[in-house]
């Protein structure tokens, strides 16, 4: 199938060599990244194409297809586990409909597990979700591929959240790196927001004396970004430095103490 991409300005070379791979094509968007969107679906209407709005869609689709979604998946891995209900569900936001899956399930089926959603820098979803603007926009697109918007998207919904936990952009490459050095789990940055969040639950949980358990999705994995989130060069290009949020790690892990800032 021919397609175009309509990309970010800063898109990563490798993520360009993909789109080529598949027999696609590419071009830069002139557009602010709140606005690609539109300039997507705005070329569309020149070609005589269709624009796949996943950003839109992915959200309806999931809930009206009816089958088992990722939330079924996840009480049925936990199922033996010894504690099968989960405290927490943590995942990220991209188009919304892992979120809103999850969410929805929970109060469908009467859980007493809570959603807990990460959210990175630059990102529209944590400051609409504390401020209840419906229309948030940042305008500024998010350094972790995946999750995180420069605007509020239609699947994001708000009141199936407990709580939405803001994750800086360095604390995201720490825990994507002590992942892969310590757990041996080959996850990508969004995957390293999604462990930094499930860290501040549990420490939440050991200072309430509360036992039982986290999960959390690997969202994505490391190949697509050895040249980037996993290179140091590019992190100090960046102007990251993942270094005090690797200590902190390093200190939960050995003390069980997090960092309260």
């Amino acid at each position: 199938m021919e397609f175009t991409t309509v990309v970010p300005a800063r898109t990563p070379a490798d993520v360009l060599d993909t789109i080529e791979r598949e027999g696609g094509r590419w071009q830069v968007g002139e557009r602010p990244p709140a606005a690609l969107q539109d300039e997507g679906n705005a070329l569309a209407e020149r070609l005589g194409g269709h624009f796949l709005d996943h950003f839109t869609g992915a959200e309806r689709a999931v809930a009206a297809c009816g089958g088992p979604t990722i939330a079924d998946e996840v009480f049925e891995q936990m199922r033996g586990e010894p504690n099968p209900v989960p405290e927490w569900i943590v995942t990220g936001v991209g188009t919304g409909a892992t979120s809103a899956t999850i969410g929805r399930h929970l109060r469908r089926h009467g859980h007493l597990s809570r959603l807990a959603v990460v959210d990175p820098k630059h990102s529209a979803y944590f400051p609409a979700w504390a401020s209840r603007c419906a229309d948030y926009t940042t305008g500024m697109p998010t350094r972790i591929p995946g999750i995180g918007r420069p605007r509020t998207e239609a699947g994001f919904l708000p009141a199936v959240i407990d709580l939405i936990i803001p994750v800086p952009d360095a604390a995201s490459i720490a825990a994507l790196r002590w992942l892969r050095t310590v757990a041996g789990v080959q996850g990508g940055p969004a995957t390293g927001t999604n462990f930094w969040g499930t860290c501040h639950l549990v420490a939440r949980m050991r200072d309430a004396g509360r036992r039982g358990s986290v999960v959390t999705i690997i969202g994505d994995t490391a190949d697509a970004y050895r040249n980037t989130h996993l290179n140091e060069a590019w992190v100090q290009a960046q102007g990251l430095d993942p270094a005090p949020y690797e200590a902190d790690l390093q200190r939960f892990a050995r003390t069980g103490e997090w960092p309260t800032a």
